[in-house]
């Protein structure tokens, strides 16, 4: 099967494991990835003494009851969360609607202590959250950890006022920043049709060359574009890329196989996993080589793809290979053994059989006339990452029967509700 510049092969066998009759069914409408803030990341001016901070997330599916996880995975001491809010933002800048503004409780109280490294999930809230909203999270802090828990490249402001804003219309001149905290997930009650793709990726998927406050990661227009179709309107789209991510060594964030039972076993209402990281492994064996440090070969990159694939079907996922990018004249990468590598470990996600299905990439972004470089219409400038048109073009390349639960030929592997 071949749909816009993307070759899809697909499995046939199936299990299918729905909710018992009654039971809600909770699915992931948002999702990042934590990671260990730097000192640059920290927040600016106070901090988070007496500080509340505004976020905001841009859903995948909507639903009339949520809950939001938050996250101290990286703290060496315990968080507490003195009060947190939601509410539908208004515009791109800090401002709410008042008239949609609602007290988190977590046990019925409305803060809440989270240990060191431990996640919090908030009691159920009715909301009425329409698909694809702009949701502000705010959060009302009164000191933290000194080690912080964030997600770096949300490439979304954030806001930090002094005092409890949490209800507030608006914030008076706060100071902004780049970057989310504590936050790392809203789930919403579903039907039984409803299920979540989780994306495993480095800073490709995380969205390096979109536009800040754009939400035009490959992601988020993949997330449209399954939302328009009546056959996948009830899938979401859990973003869990990480800029300089690397499948077996640990660079800005965790190694994908030591984050992956967080940041995929873990995420509510899974059904597809979709993995793209690799090229970051490969690219840095030039430096690695100059400093005389090891680095993962092509087997290396194949066998962790393997663990990956396996452990996410044995937990009933549905998993999709797509093929690494081409990244001929990103300068820091440059060798000749690192295109024969992607050459080689493309072919194998394409016929190595680990994979449930693959979305190629590859073959949607490069050059036809220099295959190992990315096409004009996709180069985001440092011929590594594709710019925000780029993106377009490679969620336009991924085949929406892929995650169709109507389409025979890609019944799904679905995992029990959590």
């Amino acid at each position: 099967m071949k749909a816009g510049g993307a070759l899809v092969v697909l499995t046939l066998t199936a299990v299918l494991a729905l909710p018992a009759s009654g039971a809600e069914r909770w699915v992931g409408t948002w999702a990042s990835s934590p990671q260990l803030a730097t000192p640059v990341q920290r927040p600016p001016g106070q901090g988070f003494a007496d500080t509340t901070v505004r976020q905001l997330v841009r859903v995948s599916i909507g639903g009339q009851r949520i809950r939001v996880r938050l996250s101290n995975a990286f703290g060496t001491a315990p968080l507490t969360i003195a009060g947190a809010h939601i509410a539908l933002a208004s515009g791109a800048q800090s401002a709410i609607r008042a008239d949609t503004d609602r007290a988190l409780a977590f046990h019925g109280r409305a803060s809440v202590t989270l240990p060191a490294g431990a996640v919090a999930v908030s009691d159920p809230l009715e909301f009425a959250l329409p698909p694809l909203a702009d949701v502000a999270l705010s959060l009302y802090l009164k000191g933290a950890p000194e080690t912080i828990t964030l997600h770096p490249g949300s490439r979304t402001t954030s806001y930090l006022q002094p005092g409890d804003a949490l209800a507030a219309a608006d914030l008076v001149a706060p100071a902004k920043i780049d970057h989310w905290y504590f936050i790392n997930g809203l789930d919403v009650v579903a039907g039984p049709e409803a299920g979540a793709v989780v994306v495993l990726g480095d800073s490709i998927t995380d969205g390096r060359g979109s536009t800040t406050n754009g939400n035009d990661r490959w992601p988020d227009r993949l997330a449209r574009r399954l939302a328009a179709n009546p056959a996948t309107a009830q899938v979401a789209v859990l973003n869990h890329g990480i800029g300089g991510n690397r499948l077996l060594r640990d660079g800005l964030g965790p190694n994908a196989l030591a984050r992956f039972d967080r940041d995929v076993l873990a995420q509510t209402g899974a059904r597809w996993l979709v993995v793209l990281e690799g090229v970051n492994d490969l690219g840095t064996r030039v430096s690695a080589r100059s400093k005389g440090e090891s680095w993962a070969t092509a087997d290396d990159i194949i066998a962790a793809y393997e663990q990956i694939a396996r452990r996410a079907q044995g937990h009933g996922l549905r998993v999709y290979g797509a093929t690494i990018l081409p990244l001929e004249g990103f300068a820091n990468y440059a060798a000749p053994d690192v295109e024969a590598d992607r050459q080689r470990i493309n072919d194998w996600i394409r016929t190595g059989g680990a994979f449930d299905g693959v979305i190629d990439f590859d073959r949607a972004t490069r050059d036809p006339a220099q295959p190992g470089r990315l096409s004009a219409a996709v180069d985001g400038g440092d011929h590594l990452h594709p710019s925000a048109a780029g993106y377009e073009v490679m969620a336009n390349a991924v085949d929406l029967a892929l995650f169709d639960l109507r389409s025979p030929g890609a019944a799904k592997k679905i995992s029990p509700p959590r």
